[in-house]
């Protein structure tokens, strides 16, 4: 069946995939075909339509409904080893510690548990689900720019690896609240290098100007001090400089040669370090982004702090789960206002931000084989909330749908279901999970009955 989605860039287009004129915004998007053969999850069966793994999506629709979040588990398994088997080759002494933030439901964290991964996490919801999941807080991360005394005490208490102190205040915190526990602190500091990744504005973190971190030129007066504050042991640097990072290594270089001066001059003082944290960020491939392999960034990391000779440590999570996730979706109908076609779908915003929130482009598939195969035309593929905002893409090349087709939004594994909220009374959609030829539903679909429980009417309003 691929061969008859083939086509190249600017040559000749086949008969099934004859399309008009593109809108601009769709002249270079990669073609059904490319789409799926760049997914190796993804495979197509000329009569059931696309598949993940082995699990048709038709099937996942029958039996679960639409709008369903779709993980692939080979996905995740395939990208945590391809990375590790990266840094081993770098000849890094490296721990993986997945950012649970990308997507922290408990299947996942469980897959990758079972890999070895450690987890960095932002919360103690965060820190729980992991434990949960079984990765013991022995290998977790706990990071954020603004961890509460209680947060730190639970930390703490639940004996985290690692605490990343972004600032003095906090290391302050972080020393009251430990010595007022009966607990020594394990405390990295996150310098902020002042480089900018080349990524979207909202995901930078790595700038002077961002929140994050502590500015260079204060780190190694602040490393001293808290080397001598009670209740602290200082095991090393950590840094991250956003997310999303696909402009090549030479942000990266930049970030990690400095924090490699930085550490030389803090072993040069005598000053306790363990390890270094050299963060995430590596982006994927979405639309035509060039995405580096997990080799350059090893690569870069080998070149610069790993020359120290200690232990380092990476904190992915797009890379892992982004291209490990899909959200499966169905035409609510088609209409056209004047000479605009809109699709409407039963998922929205509310489901997956990232367009509305970024920008974000995200691939998107018919699953059914014959719309695969038909003609295409621009259309604006929207969802049923009420604003204007509540749009996937416009201009996009679509075949023709009627009620019911289905429809796969690809690469929607991180920051999908995880920033999910319930706008518009819209319940949460289920969480799939495919392994093989296997699936179950790991996270149930809200029920309406669900969105309301926890609120009361008070008694003056006749509750």
């Amino acid at each position: 069946m691929l061969r008859f989605l083939a086509r190249q860039r600017g040559g000749p287009i086949l008969p099934a995939m004859a399309e008009p004129h593109p809108a601009p915004d769709a002249a270079h998007d990669p073609s059904f075909a490319e789409l799926i053969a760049g997914r190796p999850a993804l495979s197509l069966d000329p009569a059931s339509g696309l598949l993940v793994e082995e699990v048709p999506l038709a099937r996942i629709a029958a039996l679960h409904g639409t709008p369903s979040w779709v993980i692939s588990a080979g996905t995740l398994r395939r990208r945590y080893r391809a990375l590790a088997a990266a840094l081993a080759g770098a000849g890094l002494s490296a721990a993986i510690h997945y950012a649970a933030k990308a997507n922290d439901t408990l299947a996942v964290l469980r897959v990758l548990a079972a890999e070895g991964a450690g987890a960095d996490v932002v919360s103690i919801g965060e820190l729980r689900a992991a434990e949960a999941a079984g990765i013991p807080a022995s290998r977790i991360v706990y990071s954020g720019v603004g961890k509460t005394r209680a947060e730190l005490a639970a930390a703490l208490a639940a004996g985290v690896f690692q605490i990343n102190a972004e600032s003095a205040e906090e290391i302050a915190m972080i020393s009251e609240t430990a010595a007022a526990t009966g607990h020594v602190a394990p405390v990295a500091l996150r310098v902020n290098p002042d480089v900018d990744a080349r990524t979207h504005a909202k995901v930078t973190t790595g700038k002077a100007e961002n929140k994050f971190g502590i500015a260079m030129s204060d780190a190694a007066a602040l490393y001293a001090r808290m080397a001598g504050m009670p209740g602290i042991r200082p095991v090393g640097l950590a840094t991250h400089i956003g997310s999303q990072i696909t402009s090549g290594m030479a942000a990266y270089r930049a970030a990690y040669a400095r924090l490699a001066d930085l550490a030389r001059e803090l072993l040069g003082r005598g000053l306790p370090m363990e390890r270094i944290d050299c963060g995430g960020g590596l982006g994927i491939t979405y639309r035509d982004e060039i995405a580096p392999p997990p080799e350059a960034l090893a690569g870069a990391i080998a070149a610069t702090v790993g020359k120290l000779g200690l232990p380092v440590m990476v904190e992915p999570g797009r890379w892992i789960a982004g291209p490990a996730g899909f959200l499966l979706a169905s035409v609510i109908l088609e209409k056209r206002t004047g000479a605009r076609r809109f699709v409407v779908l039963d998922a929205a915003m509310n489901d997956l931000l990232r367009p509305a929130l970024y920008d974000a482009w995200h691939g998107v598939l018919p699953v059914s084989p014959a719309r695969l195969t038909a003609p295409t035309a621009p259309a604006d593929l929207v969802g049923p909330v009420c604003e204007t905002g509540d749009t996937f893409a416009r201009g996009r090349l679509l075949p023709a749908f009627a009620e019911g087709d289905l429809v796969l939004f690809c690469d929607a594994g991180a920051y999908g279901s995880v920033m999910s909220s319930t706008y518009n009374a819209r319940p949460l959609a289920a969480q799939v999970l495919v392994e093989g030829a296997r699936m179950a539903v790991i996270r149930e679909r809200q029920s309406e009955a669900d969105l309301f429980r926890g609120q009361r009417i008070p008694d003056w309003l006749g509750g």
